[in-house]
């Protein structure tokens, strides 16, 4: 029967084994990198001047008064510089807005806002319209292109729950009918100028 000779394994020199071990730490620092560039950039709330109190929820309205803009720096939208309601006092100034209804970007923004604060808003185009493109609907012309990110400057007039901003705007309809010699535009409003015809004056582009 014929012996088979073992050839011992050659020892790793400590050297080769350090090199190795770097190598695998080096793929996997490269696939964690790769991982997370693939990932959704989040929204980036910068506060310009502090607020006080709660953060708002679900079940509540924020009034607020906004600027919206590109990268570029060309601003798309703008809230009304007026009260968007017909009778003063009875609502907050500033547009309302719940946290539903909007874009995804501009909820997660608003949900770390407080009341009487400024922030700025850094939307990414992933959470704001994506690869869809915004167009003036009386000209044509594109006014939020594909893929584009979006900032937003906000000030957060009041934080109210819904029930009672509900409840208020009902008491405004009340005394809306009870005038009887304002006319309809003194009931309804005028649609704010350089606001597209398809688009509420009172409604910043968030859905």
């Amino acid at each position: 029967m014929t012996e088979i000779t073992r050839v011992p394994l050659q020892p790793v020199a400590s050297g080769v084994l350090t090199k190795l071990w770097l190598g695998v730490l080096f793929v996997a620092l490269c696939a964690a990198g790769l991982v997370y560039a693939s990932l959704p950039k989040g929204v980036d709330v910068t506060t310009l001047k502090a607020g006080a109190g709660r953060t708002p929820t679900k079940d509540d309205y924020i009034f607020i008064k906004y600027v919206g803009k590109l990268d570029s720096g060309k601003e798309f939208q703008r809230s009304p510089d007026k009260s968007v309601f017909p009778i003063p006092g009875v609502l907050p100034d500033g547009v309302p807005l719940a946290l539903e209804g909007t874009i995804p970007g501009f909820a997660e923004g608003l949900a770390k806002v407080q009341q009487g604060g400024k922030y700025r808003l850094k939307i990414p185009a992933a959470k704001a319209y994506g690869a869809e493109e915004k167009r003036n609907p009386e000209t044509g012309e594109v006014e939020i292109p594909a893929n584009s990110n979006l900032t937003f400057d906000i000030e957060v007039v009041a934080i109210m729950p819904r029930s009672e901003a509900e409840q208020r705007a009902s008491q405004a309809q009340a005394m809306m009918q009870q005038m009887q010699g304002a006319g309809p535009e003194g009931a309804a409003g005028k649609a704010e100028p350089g606001k597209p015809a398809s688009e509420p004056a009172d409604k910043p582009k968030t859905k």
